[in-house]
């Protein structure tokens, strides 16, 4: 399962410069590594210091985490719902993430020019929302027509999917955000879920602060949080130019000692990284053994069945039953043996809800 993120905002609100940071995240991350499929996506473990202790104890033959790509597309304006700066091609790349995160200015620099004039992050905000309502309100206008149609023939697919639209429709046009309607059925849920509209899509808010403001934020970014609590949504503070002088730290143990001088436990991207994880639901199962040591990425309350199946469909076809261990206990013990030994290996069946960072092993038979 992976998760594919876009950074969006408007031009010279910082990120590029958060994209390029993430690309030199590696060391910060127990020097997990870091690739570019193409100049403006990438590919990024998500850090989990679960995975390093755990191969101090088992000494495998490598390490696996948790992988997510992220992609810089280029600074939206108004007007891009109407194809204004390439805004289209660029509004189709968003189409195609799960999540979006949203970098907004929240620092003043004279020498970097602000594309309106003035800082202000709330404004700039509501430019970009304008401009996803939009080509989402144009997404729904397409569909209605046609479904509302096949409704009034009596296509019952056809009148779940008009009210849906029209659900949507409502709170667009009042300039409000699609993510902000919930559907009971689970038949409004799957017609919501392919629509894929832009404002629908969880949102990380990425407050781009001064260096002043890399512990605690500032008066930009605390309008932005406030806004951002109205709306349920998550916001993250991150000083890019500081971000930028970690990331050219040569060692891990350089960088560490750089945060700990700025009050800081970690790095912003590793903080973003790890938010954006966490945005779409989704957790942590490993498996640990002598070959690797392997983060499996599955969504937040499913159960044993459905995680084996992330590793091979035919666990959760021939699903017997899960050994379970809990991450603290197997580093209290030190080996799957001495866990055994304590009596604290889990014998879990067809209803066990895995929980974040369980040490499984499935038993299966086909």
């Amino acid at each position: 399962m992976s998760l594919k993120c876009g950074i969006v905002g408007l031009p010279n609100v910082g990120k590029s410069t958060l994209f390029n940071c993430l690309s030199s995240a590696k060391a910060q991350a127990a020097n997990f590594p870091f690739c570019t499929i193409e100049p403006n996506v990438g590919v990024l473990t998500v850090p989990d210091e679960r995975l390093t202790k755990l191969a101090e104890l088992v000494h495998p033959g490598r390490i696996v985490p948790a992988t997510c790509e992220i992609v810089d597309i280029a600074g939206l304006v108004k007007g891009a719902s109407k194809g204004e700066g390439l805004g289209n091609k660029f509004l189709g790349n968003i189409r195609e993430t799960d999540a979006i995160i949203h970098v907004l200015r929240c620092f003043d620099d004279e020498n970097i020019t602000h594309v309106d004039g003035t800082i202000d992050p709330i404004r700039d905000k509501e430019i970009i929302d304008t401009e996803l309502q939009l080509k989402d309100l144009e997404t729904i206008e397409a569909r209605l027509a046609k479904d509302q149609k096949a409704a009034a023939a009596g296509n019952k697919d056809a009148k779940v999917n008009v009210a849906v639209l029209t659900a949507y429709k409502e709170v667009l046009e009042k300039g409000q955000n699609a993510r902000s309607v919930t559907f009971e059925s689970k038949e409004e849920q799957q017609a919501a879920h392919d629509l894929f509209l832009l404002t629908a899509k969880p949102v990380l808010y990425v407050c781009n602060v001064d260096e002043a403001g890399a512990k605690n934020g500032n008066a930009y970014s605390s309008k932005v949080e406030e806004v951002a609590r109205a709306e349920g949504a998550e916001v993250l503070i991150i000083a890019g130019k500081t971000e930028e002088d970690i990331a050219s730290l040569e060692t891990y143990e350089d960088k560490q000692m750089f945060l700990d001088e700025l009050g800081l436990t970690e790095s912003g991207v590793n903080r973003l990284i790890k938010k954006a994880y966490a945005l779409l639901n989704l957790e942590t199962f490993i498996t640990a053994g002598e070959m690797e040591v392997k983060a499996w990425t599955y969504r937040k309350g499913w159960k044993a069945p459905q995680c084996a199946g992330v590793i091979h469909t035919d666990f959760e076809k021939g699903f017997i039953r899960a050994e379970v261990i809990k991450y603290a206990d197997y580093i209290q013990y030190g080996s799957e043996s001495a866990v055994r030994e304590a009596g604290k290996l889990g014998i879990e069946g067809k209803d066990y809800v895995v929980q974040d960072g369980d040490i499984m092993h499935f038993r299966f038979n086909v």
